[in-house]
């Protein structure tokens, strides 16, 4: 196959590499995103070993069929059409969660939410102020993910990577994966996550919670978590806040078809009614257009667009 066609011998290839039960045909990705947007991608892949990944990795790369691997879809937006191609949605192994003293080693597949707590039951501390981003390991690591002033930089000490094509496994420090403002090595890149290992301190379960909890109540009370979004739409431009800015431009409750500026937070863009990735685009370039109008800072998508 030189140019990808979406034929019988696509699905018998990867039948041949992973249990047809896990290959799921035209699956909507408004039901694997948090914003609930995106028409069906030609298939979407449950993976379950490194092994399954790296031999499909080789396959779609050799084929050049396109593909992309997500995680919880916390971030990501997809086009109405859908995606012409393959999803890899890691899950079985690229969960499981390890200790060693303090140190936790732990799948890309984990949700963040779901390690907190399982580190706060052991009594290890570090992850508080992330421990509500609706996210997996993985693309917390992929984007750097932080809130209230922490950041995943500040707590993964190694990463274990795979080549875009399957070709190689190998192990990454922090410093090599070049963390910046929603940024990791990976991006340019295109390896894949497999797993993190956590630097983390002891302190009491109780005092830890405490924290978690305090950080859940910030969370609640200041972001329009009772509606499907992708979190923060746009990145914050240095000196300013996005937020701040969208605001001061008097755009709280813009609304285009299904997509509107939160109420409650101007930061997130949020589907409160049947949002089509085309309505959530034309209102991105919408407050992105008014806010530089209005004051000349120029606004850049944090949420991945998936074209």
């Amino acid at each position: 196959m030189t140019a990808y066609k979406n034929d019988a011998s696509v699905l018998e290839a990867l039948t041949a590499l992973v249990e047809r039960d896990r290959i799921h045909e035209q699956e909507n990705m408004s039901d694997h995103t948090s914003l609930r947007i995106g028409g069906p991608a030609d298939y979407f892949i449950d993976v379950e070993t490194e092994e399954e990944l790296g031999k499909l990795l080789r396959f779609l790369t050799k084929e050049e069929i396109p593909h992309l691997l997500v995680g919880n879809g916390s971030n990501l937006l997809f086009l109405d059409e859908g995606y012409r191609g393959v999803i890899l949605h890691l899950t079985g192994d690229f969960q499981i969660i390890k200790r060693s003293g303090d140190t936790v080693t732990v799948g890309a597949a984990r949700l963040l939410s779901s390690l907190a707590q399982f580190v706060c039951r052991e009594g290890l501390s570090g992850l508080e102020p992330l421990s509500g981003i609706p996210g997996t390991v993985g693309g917390a690591v992929y984007m750097n993910a932080g809130a209230y002033g922490g950041e995943t930089k500040d707590v993964v000490g190694s990463v274990n990577l795979m080549a875009r094509d399957g070709s190689y496994v190998r192990a990454c420090t922090a410093e090599e994966m070049a963390f910046a403002y929603r940024h990791s090595a990976v991006q340019e890149s295109g390896e894949i996550v497999l797993s993190a290992t956590y630097y983390l301190k002891p302190d009491e379960e109780e005092a830890i919670r405490e924290r978690m909890n305090e950080f859940r109540k910030r969370r609640n009370a200041k972001q329009p978590v009772e509606l499907p979004s992708a979190g923060s739409t746009f990145k914050r431009p240095e000196g300013a806040y996005a937020a701040a800015l969208i605001e001061e431009a008097g755009l709280k409750g813009l609304r285009i078809g299904g997509a509107e500026v939160s109420e409650k937070h101007s930061g997130f863009l949020v589907n409160v009614d049947h949002a089509t990735a085309a309505d959530f685009l034309a209102l991105m370039d919408e407050v992105a257009r008014r806010v530089y109008e209005n004051s000349g800072f120029r606004l850049e998508p944090e949420v991945r667009i998936i074209r």
